[in-house]
C-alpha cells in the first residue's frame, strides 16, 4: 500500500494546505510553555502561548474528519516559580472550538528516570508545613473528538484493512492499555541522542494511540512535529502522515528519524516524502539551546 508523508515547515495555525475533514487522527505534544531546558523564552508569555492554541484547535476542528480524535501529550508548566495550568486551559480552548472532552489518560514515568527535580528538596532543607513541593512523575494524555463516530464506517472499509487494523485484545491487556494510566519510561535527555534538546515523547505513546484511533491507511496528524516521532510510528503502523513543524532547524532530525525505518520497509520505494518549506518557517533550535545551556547554568550556581 502507497503512503504519504508531508513535512511542512510553518506555523500550524494555519494549515491551508489540508482539507476539511482530511484527518483520521491527531497525535501531538505542544511546546512546553517557555520549559526552562527546552524552550525557554519561546513566547512573549502565557496569554500568547494561549492563543497560539486557540489558533491551532480552530485549525484542528476544521480538518479533522467527523467523530475522529485529536490526542494531546501535555503537561501543566512550573515557569520561575509560577505555575500554569496547561492541560486545563486547553481542555476548555478545545472544547470552545467544538471538540468533545473525550479521556484523560496519565502518563506516568518511572522514578529515577526523569530530570532532576529540586521542589521536594525544599522539604527536606526544611521540615516544617507550607515547604512541601512534590517531584512531577506524570503528564497528561488529553483525548478530544470530533462529534460521534459512525461505527458504520467499519463495515464499508475494505476487510483486509479491517482485520490489519484489529487491535490486539492480549497487548491491551498486558500492558494495561485499559487503564488510566499508562506507565512508560520517556525519552531520556542524554547527549548524543537524536532528539537531544527537543522535548520528545515516547514512540509507545504514539503507537498506541495510532492503534487504538485509527484504521491502516488514514491519516495521522501532528501540528507540533517536532523530531517526528508521531509520524514515524504511523509510517511503521502503514498509516500516511502529515506534520507541521515550526522549526526549520529540525529537518534533518525529522528526515533522519523516518528515514531510518524507511530502509527496513519492502514497501518503502512506493511512499513518497515530500517536504516543504513556508515563508512562515523559523529557525529555533541553535538559538534555543543556548538559552537552555544559560539556564542550567544560572541553576547550578
Amino acid at each position: 500500500m502507497q503512503k504519504s508523508y508531508r513535512i511542512i515547515f510553518g506555523s500550524s495555525v494555519d494549515m491551508h494546505e489540508l482539507q476539511n475533514d482530511s484527518v483520521h487522527l491527531t497525535v501531538t505534544s505542544p511546546p512546553y510553555y517557555n520549559a526552562p531546558f527546552d524552550y525557554p523564552g519561546l513566547f512573549k508569555d502565557y496569554s500568547e502561548y494561549l492563543e497560539m492554541i486557540r489558533s491551532v484547535s480552530k485549525e484542528l476542528y476544521r480538518v479533522t474528519d467527523e467523530g475522529r480524535i485529536a490526542a494531546f501529550v501535555t503537561d501543566d508548566m512550573l515557569v520561575d516559580g509560577e505555575k500554569f495550568p496547561v492541560v486545563a486551559d486547553i481542555t476548555k480552548i478545545m472544547m470552545e472550538c467544538g471538540f468533545k472532552y473525550r479521556d484523560r489518560i496519565v502518563w506516568k514515568k518511572p522514578e529515577g528516570y526523569t530530570r532532576i527535580s529540586r521542589r521536594s528538596g525544599v522539604l527536606l532543607q526544611h521540615p516544617y508545613p507550607m515547604y512541601f513541593y512534590p517531584d512531577n512523575l506524570q503528564e497528561s494524555i488529553v483525548i478530544f473528538q470530533k462529534g460521534d463516530f459512525d461505527y458504520s464506517y467499519i463495515k464499508n472499509l475494505p476487510k483486509d484493512v479491517v482485520e490489519a487494523s484489529k487491535v490486539n485484545v492480549s497487548e491491551v491487556s498486558k500492558n494495561k492499555w485499559h487503564l488510566t494510566i499508562w506507565e512508560i519510561t520517556n525519552v531520556l535527555p542524554v547527549a548524543g541522542r537524536l532528539e537531544e534538546g527537543i522535548a520528545a515523547f515516547p514512540d509507545e505513546i504514539a503507537r498506541r494511540l495510532i492503534k487504538l484511533f485509527s484504521f491502516v491507511g488514514e491519516t495521522v496528524l501532528d501540528p507540533f512535529l517536532g523530531s517526528g516521532t508521531s509520524m514515524k510510528v504511523a509510517r511503521e503502523l502503514e498509516r500516511n502522515g502529515v506534520g507541521y513543524e515550526l522549526d526549520e532547524e529540525l529537518e534533518s532530525v525529522i528526515l533522519e528519524k523516518i528515514g531510518r525505518y524507511q530502509q527496513k520497509l519492502d514497501s518503502s520505494d512506493s511512499d513518497t516524502i515530500e517536504v516543504i518549506k513556508r515563508p512562515d518557517a523559523r529557525r529555533l533550535r541553535t538559538d534555543l539551546q543556548a538559552r537552555a545551556r544559560k539556564q542550567k547554568s544560572v541553576n547550578s550556581h
